[in-house]
This record gives structure tokens, C-alpha cells and sequence, in this order.
């Protein structure tokens, strides 16, 4: 056997998540493996009539103070760290009657899901830290040029097939000593987070003084970053309690890019929010088109690009329902870098293979983004807040003009609104009938998004209902919607001249809607 291949000879087997450990063990036995456990991982493999020794009859030295030292034991580490071409260590193993152990599986006290549950003491958390775990599992990733180190039930399959065609070399094995040491940091960051955000009194504050957080990274190679001078990566959060751009296939169309993925994320979270069928549009960023409605998905398309069409073209156009074909041939007759929804019907998918580059990817679903956490790098530093997951509802609102609006001035109001809390600051929409005439985005003051929001709407403007996602400081911004023909405003309230804005609003018959909320997006 060459030195690059070591036969495995005995596995020890302790594990907290047992997906698939009895078929793992009884597949080890029949390749000849000696096989070690303890507590209740023994106890499932012998209840399947695997043979299997415990690892305290195997030391010498019985589970101890409730279970809380098991393989703390020279026998044990001694058999995963000693260097099989090292005399010294061999010699020692003869000595100490030390058995070496060729394979480690082992997955962790469930520490996250333990602090998880409501009513979770301290001394419950303490007693979910698992000690002797990560020992072997660190042991046994140092030591990966002779041990393999499995962690994760789904590579239970591959180790065997490796083992079988010996190829469970010393590239795959640093490989899953790699998955391992990760195992063990996330594990460790868990633990930091949780204690550092705890109070005196046991009670947890909503931000630990220090904050571990672990990303992956996706196979998708980007080509560049945000310009192509800078070097882009894509890594995945895997404690994300919603679903994200990095759950989503790319069925097809060339690499992704840095700007696809940031502009895919924006348009899929506003379309998500709108529950309505619906198709967002996004350029750098904003939505330049949104549009919703019932049971004709080709014309709430067109609806959206033509809220803006010089902006959408090369835009990202997400869905809340799976794609159909008479969209599909609209799409087509642009250019598009991305389209996004949860499905795609195969003659969709026929229509748009002819565009080689047009990336297509598949949503798991399109629920609404729920809770989470969203960070913002700074120099030398990490913003950490909740996420937005705000939405509104009428009952909420107040009304505080003299005329109170008609019932299509509330639902394109509430419309502008869900669209608004998605639009870089200072945010103004413009929309009638589900349909968004015009956005004014990310400009230093607020008049100047209206009036932009009121150039792209041109005349279509007459009549509409304006979304604006903070207060108006001053009156001049409602006598520029005003003068661009909209009807009905909006806004969170809260300045110190809602007065004067108010009264603005109904020297121009403006119905106005305080929300108490604002939407900030920086």
C-alpha cells in the first residue's frame, strides 16, 4: 500500500448528528474495519448487529462525570497523532499498548440548537459545549496525512468510494481536515457569540460584544470584482435564516459577475415582498421598473420594462412566479445579464437557450426575506443590524390630510411604499395602477429624487401616488410631486415641519399618509 493511500484498519465513531452513522459503520465493518464508539452512537451500532468495541472497554477507563470525560485519553489521542513513518511515535504505541486509529467521524454537541430553545439556562449551554469532540476532530486534522477526519454525514458515500478505489489520498484527506478545522472554528464562534451576548442576570443582548460568523465560498467564479481591476469572491453565509442568492442554481449563461449578484439579490428581495404576481427590474443597484397584477405575467412584464426601458436594458428582471414563454419571448427581444424566479417552464427555457449569455437562475421559492442580520464592511471595521423585514399594513397608517385618499390612491400608495423601502436614499416612486412611473434614488436631497422620479414618469405622472421613504423636511418636496400630477404622498411623518408639509398637501389636495416608519437604505 503505498504510504499516500494508508489502509484503514480502525475508526472511531462519536457522533451527535446520527443521519446515516449506522450504514456508515456497518460499511466500514464489512471493508474489515475495526470499529470504536461511544455512548449512544455504541449503542445504535450494536443495536443494528454491527460489531463494535466501546472506546472505555478499548482505554481501560470508564465514561465519567456524566459523560463529560469519554476519550480524553492517551490511548485515544495517542492512536490519532502518532506519525506512522515516525520510530519514536511507533515506539511509543508498543509501549503504552496504543491501537492506532486510521478514521475519526465525529460531529458535535448541538450547541447552536441548544441556545436556540427558549428557557435555555447557562448552565445548559455550559453543558452543551462539547469538549472531547473537537479535541479528536482537531487531532485528527493535524494529523490528516495518516487519519481521515469526517465530520459531515454527506461524505460518508465519497469515503467509502475512495476507500474502495484507493483514492482516498492525501489531497482528499487534507480536504476534509480543512472542512474539519472549519467544523471545530464555527463550533468555537458559536460558543464566543453566544457567552459575549450574555447579561449577569443570564439574559442575552441582541449583539455579542464579540461576533464570529463563518462564510463559505461558492463555486461560482467571478471574473473580476466590482471593476475589473479588483479580484471578486462569492461566499455564502450558511446560518442565514432566509434563503439568498447563494441557494439558487445558474441553469445557464456565462460566469456570473460581482454587480450580477449584488443587483440579482436587490431585485429578488423586492419581489419577494410584493405578494401580488410581480416582475422587479434593477439596474446598479435600484429598481428601475416594478409592476404587479393578476394572471397575465407577459403583460406585468412589459409593464416594468417600460417603466424605464433605457435603464432596464442590461438589468436584472426577477419573478414571483415561475417564468412562462410568452415572457420568455419578450425578454428575448432585449438584452438582458440576468433573470431570476422561482421556475421556468420548459418552454421558457427553450425560448431563452438561444441566449448563450443570459444567466438564468432558479429560486428555491419566493417567500418574503424574513429575519437575519445584514453587515456592512467599513475601513477597519462591521455595521451588524437587523434585517429590514418591515411591511406595512393600512390599518397602520394615518391619515393626516383633510382629503383622505380613494381606495386606488391606498393600494398604489402601499404599492410605492413596498417598492420605496428597496430604493438607495434619498427614495421617491412614483406609481398608478401597479405600476411604477418613476424612481428618484441615492441623491443628497429630496427634492431632486422627485423631480428626477418625475422626469423618467413624464406625463403618465397625472393622478399617480408617490411613495417617499423618510420624512419630508421641507414643503418644496410636496409642491414638486405636486407639480408633477401626483395626488396622494406617502411619507413616515416626523419632522419638525410636518405642519407646514401637511398643510402644503392640502393647498394642493394632496391626500397625505403618515406610516411612523421609516426605510433608510444606504
Amino acid at each position: 500500500m503505498s504510504p499516500s493511500h494508508p489502509t484503514i484498519v480502525r475508526a472511531l465513531l462519536s457522533v451527535s448528528n446520527k443521519t446515516g452513522i449506522v450504514d456508515f459503520a456497518r460499511a466500514l465493518s464489512e471493508r474489515g474495519v475495526d470499529l470504536l464508539s461511544t455512548g449512544g452512537t455504541a449503542k445504535l451500532i450494536r443495536k443494528a448487529g454491527i460489531p463494535v468495541r466501546d472506546v472505555s472497554d478499548y482505554t481501560g477507563f470508564p465514561e465519567m462525570m456524566d459523560g463529560r470525560v469519554k476519550t480524553l485519553n492517551p490511548k485515544v489521542h495517542g492512536g490519532i497523532l502518532a506519525r506512522r513513518d515516525n520510530e519514536g511515535d511507533l515506539a511509543s504505541m508498543a509501549e503504552h499498548g496504543i491501537d492506532r486509529i486510521d478514521l475519526v467521524c465525529v460531529n458535535l454537541y448541538p450547541f447552536r440548537e441548544a441556545v436556540a430553545k427558549d428557557g435555555c439556562t447557562v448552565e445548559d449551554a455550559i453543558e452543551n459545549i462539547d469538549i472531547g469532540g473537537p479535541c479528536m476532530v482537531r487531532a485528527s486534522a493535524k494529523n490528516h496525512q495518516f487519519v481521515t477526519i469526517v465530520v459531515d454525514p454527506n461524505d460518508y458515500t465519497d469515503v467509502l468510494k475512495s476507500m474502495d478505489d484507493n483514492s482516498l489520498n492525501k489531497g482528499k484527506r487534507r480536504a476534509l481536515a480543512v472542512k474539519a478545522f472549519a467544523h471545530t472554528a464555527a463550533y468555537d464562534g458559536a460558543i464566543a457569540n453566544h457567552f459575549s451576548a450574555l447579561n449577569e442576570d443570564g439574559s442575552k443582548r441582541a449583539f455579542p460584544d464579540i461576533f464570529t460568523r463563518q462564510f463559505i465560498k461558492t463555486p461560482d467564479v467571478l471574473r473580476y470584482g466590482e471593476n475589473p481591476h479588483q479580484a471578486g469572491a462569492f461566499y455564502a453565509d450558511p446560518e442565514d435564516d432566509g434563503m439568498s442568492i447563494a441557494d439558487c442554481p445558474i441553469l445557464q449563461g456565462k460566469a456570473i459577475s460581482y454587480n450580477n449578484i449584488a443587483d440579482a439579490d436587490a431585485a429578488f428581495a423586492l419581489v419577494r415582498d410584493l405578494t401580488d404576481e410581480a416582475v422587479v427590474i434593477v439596474k446598479h443597484a435600484n429598481p428601475c421598473g416594478v409592476a404587479m397584477g393578476h394572471g397575465n405575467q407577459a403583460d406585468i412584464y412589459e409593464r416594468a420594462r417600460a417603466a424605464d426601458s433605457v435603464s432596464a436594458f442590461g438589468g436584472i428582471a426577477a419573478f414571483n412566479r415561475p417564468l412562462e414563454e410568452a415572457t420568455a419571448k419578450l425578454i428575448a427581444e432585449t438584452f438582458m445579464e440576468v433573470v431570476i424566479a422561482p421556475g421556468f417552464t420548459d418552454e421558457a427555457r427553450a425560448v431563452l437557450k438561444e441566449r448563450k449569455n443570459l444567466r438564468l437562475m432558479l429560486a428555491p421559492s419566493a417567500i418574503p426575506v424574513s429575519g437575519g442580520l445584514e453587515f456592512k464592511r467599513v475601513n477597519g471595521g462591521l455595521l451588524v443590524q437587523e434585517r429590514d423585514a418591515h411591511v406595512l399594513v393600512r390599518e397602520a397608517c394615518h391619515v393626516v390630510s383633510e382629503r383622505s385618499p380613494t381606495e386606488q390612491e391606498w393600494t398604489d400608495m402601499l404599492f410605492a411604499w413596498a417598492v420605496a423601502k428597496h430604493v438607495k436614499s434619498n427614495a421617491i416612486v412614483f406609481a398608478k395602477e401597479g405600476t411604477t412611473l418613476g424612481v428618484g434614488a441615492g441623491q443628497m436631497n429630496r427634492v431632486n429624487s422627485t423631480r428626477i422620479a418625475a422626469h423618467h414618469g413624464g406625463d403618465a405622472t397625472q393622478g399617480s401616488a408617490v411613495a417617499s421613504d423618510a420624512f419630508f423636511p421641507f414643503r418644496d418636496g410636496v409642491d414638486a410631486l405636486a407639480d408633477a400630477g401626483a395626488t396622494a404622498v406617502i411619507q413616515p411623518g416626523g419632522s419638525i415641519r410636518d405642519d407646514e408639509v401637511i398643510a402644503a398637501a392640502n393647498e394642493k389636495g394632496i391626500a397625505m399618509i403618515f406610516t411612523g416608519i421609516r426605510h433608510f437604505k444606504h
